[in-house]
């Protein structure tokens, strides 16, 4: 029998052979997809890492060890004793702890010092306290989403204990079901862009990649994933997976905890930031338009209870005969593309999510490279024959163009701005142009959620595309703390800004429907000096495609609630190239670059002609089968 399918008694008793006796195993937990061994003496079994290592490789799972609660030192003592043992040079910003997995969070601005050589730090703190260090760089910008998420857990810690134990049971749980079919049904997002969700089933588990909201519709039919269908069974639900933090991909999460769904979320570490900052938004701009929202700010909370964040290339396992490894997909900070290991060796998936094969500013681009891959399911929003973008050279020195022509003839420029992505990208064009004399010095002005989402970029660097990775980690600048950079804190400073001198102003949202880039285009519209620069695509009945059209009256409602006609004389310029999608030929190259090459295609996220065209294109040029599926479709996959 292959280790793997050995079932939880046989794999604990052959730890427990194997570790030294002198360590002192109280107990081994199946926490969430990791197996945690208590030790009174964890430091022995820290200093004799190969005896783990071995371990790992003949049962295929991963280990933690984790120290006994029994022989924890106090918190506070805790504390006291780590500033004694690490070096006022490493410059501990803070110490945080997790009970449930007997963690202690330290924050350091130079956390190699905290680490020591060989790691020599880090073992004196675990043989002196007993607690295992997780070791983080203080973000340069706090994050007040990451403090309450991490306060949060902290103050849960039981019920994070409680829900790990119970996912770990189920990972672990023996196999009914011979390995053997495999079947996707398409919950949304089929030959159409929004409410994003693919339920994976094999004999054995169900896994849910995915499940978003269409923005853009009214009709809930249309607006959320299709969980009425007989398919889907909440109770019988193993796993979500998340690609990335947008909406359209993680919208409609919490609403599963709002029915009762008391299993894991697996995600990369910043997509687990990012989506609660964007789902309490979404909260807040649905209450704001007298609207009801489909759940609660307690199910977000839920949903963070539950989240289990991975890094790039960890093989998890997270059914008892699946299991996951995530990949750069270069769409946005943290976003992934989604690697199935279905059974031993009986099928590969690869579900794309929304991803960039091309360098970018901000991030690196997609991965092609895998173990395995039978099937790949991708995205095609731009994979219309006329969907070819300009190069991002030329994308960035239009925007320079434009930027320098407004501010020569005393005018001021406002991009509005999706927060989360493309503000981060646009601000280091910006930021690099300047610095390098290539753009006219001006001061920019940031306003909105944008602050938020930059503070969480900076608190994973190494998501990071490499220059910009090296340089807040090793050169020690900061391009998104640049000093042409300010932070508008209170809409008071609009009017002094509107009335000074020239400038840039970045503020959300990026198709003008709603947020304080409104207040600033009510300002500057009439001025045929200024100029509106769209950096992101307008969806079509938005004030921003209005605009883009040509709208030269728009009716925007004032201070006093009533409806006001305003004249648009600014310059309207719209620049193609800033988009985290590939554009058709990047989706082109990456599907021939794949490898190993996929025996299936299956074409996802676009507008059906869109994904008829490239599943037509595919089809023809690689000789691989192509499929497009519709809305409640299931397909075989073997």
């Amino acid at each position: 029998m292959p280790a793997s399918g050995k079932n939880k008694v046989e794999i604990s008793q052959h730890i427990l052979e194997h570790i030294p006796q002198q360590a002192e195993v109280t107990r081994i937990e199946f926490e969430g997809p990791a197996l945690a061994v208590y030790t009174k003496k964890p430091e022995i079994l820290i200093e004799q890492s190969y005896v783990i290592a071995d371990i790992v490789h003949f049962i295929r799972k991963r280990i933690v060890v984790r120290s006994d609660p029994s022989v924890r030192l106090d918190e506070r003592d805790t504390e006291r004793t780590i500033n004694e043992i690490v070096s006022p040079e490493a410059e501990i910003t803070s110490v945080n702890f997790d009970p449930s997995l007997g963690e202690v969070i330290i924050e350091a601005k130079k956390p190699g010092m905290v680490i020591g050589k060989n790691g020599g730090v880090l073992q004196e703190i675990i043989k002196q306290t007993r607690w295992r260090p997780r070791i983080l760089r203080s973000p340069p910008i706090p994050s007040k989403i990451i403090a309450h998420m991490r306060h949060f857990l902290y103050s849960e810690s039981k019920e994070r204990g409680r829900i790990l134990r119970t996912v770990g049971e189920r990972i672990f749980r023996p196999i009914v079901h011979e390995a053997g079919d495999v079947r996707i049904t398409a919950l949304g997002g089929f030959q159409e862009v929004g409410r994003s969700a693919i339920l994976v089933q094999t004999r054995e588990s169900n896994v849910l990649l995915d499940c978003g909201i269409n923005p853009g519709s009214t009709n809930s039919l249309n607006a959320f994933p299709r969980l009425d269908i007989p398919q889907f069974d909440l109770d019988a639900l193993d796993a979500v997976v998340i690609s990335h933090a947008h909406l359209d991909h993680c919208g409609f999460l919490p609403f599963l905890f709002k029915y009762g769904y008391d299993g894991p979320v697996y995600c990369s570490a910043p997509t687990s930031s990012l989506m609660t900052l964007l789902q309490l938004d979404y909260l807040d701009v649905l209450s704001k338009q007298g609207l009801m929202p489909p759940y609660d700010q307690k199910d977000v909370r839920d949903t963070v209870l539950h989240t289990v964040p991975l890094r790039y290339g960890a093989v998890t396992d997270i059914a008892p005969d699946v299991r996951l490894t995530l990949h750069n997909s270069g769409h946005i900070l943290g976003a992934s593309l989604i690697h199935l290991h279905i059974g031993e060796g009986l099928h590969n998936l690869v579900y794309t999510g929304d991803y960039k094969y091309g360098q970018t500013m901000l991030l690196e681009p997609a991965v092609t490279m895998f173990p395995r891959v039978e099937t790949i399911i991708t995205e095609s929003t731009y994979g219309s024959p006329r969907d070819v973008m300009p190069s991002r050279m030329e994308t960035e020195e239009r925007l320079a163009a434009v930027i320098n022509e407004t501010l020569d003839r005393g005018g001021k420029v406002l991009i509005p701005v999706p927060a989360v992505g493309r503000a981060q990208e646009i601000m280091l064009v910006i930021d690099g142009y300047m610095r390098r004399g290539l753009m006219k010095e001006a001061p920019v002005f940031i306003e909105g959620m944008i602050s938020e989402a930059t503070a969480i970029h900076t608190a994973y660097p190494e998501y990071l595309a490499r220059g910009v990775q090296n340089s807040i980690l090793h050169e020690g600048i900061n391009p998104f703390q640049s000093d042409y950079f300010t932070i508008v804190e209170h809409p008071s400073a609009r009017e002094e800004i509107v009335e000074g001198e020239q400038c840039i102003i970045m503020a959300t949202s990026g198709m003008l429907e709603g947020g304080p880039v409104i207040d600033y285009f009510k300002r500057l519209a009439a001025d045929k000096r200024n100029t509106i620069i769209f950096v992101s695509y307008q969806i079509e009945g938005t004030m921003g495609r209005r605009i883009q059209k040509g709208l030269t009256e728009a009716p925007i409602i004032n201070s006093e609630g009533k409806i006001e006609v305003m004249k648009v004389n600014l310059q309207v310029e719209s620049i193609e190239g800033f988009s985290g999608h590939s554009d058709r030929r990047q989706l082109i190259n990456y599907i021939r670059r794949v490898k190993p090459k996929p025996e299936r295609i299956i074409v996802v996220h676009g507008e059906k002609s869109k994904c008829l065209s490239m599943a037509n294109l595919f089809q023809r040029k690689y000789k691989v089968e192509t499929i497009v599926p519709e809305v409640l479709e299931t397909v075989k996959l073997r």
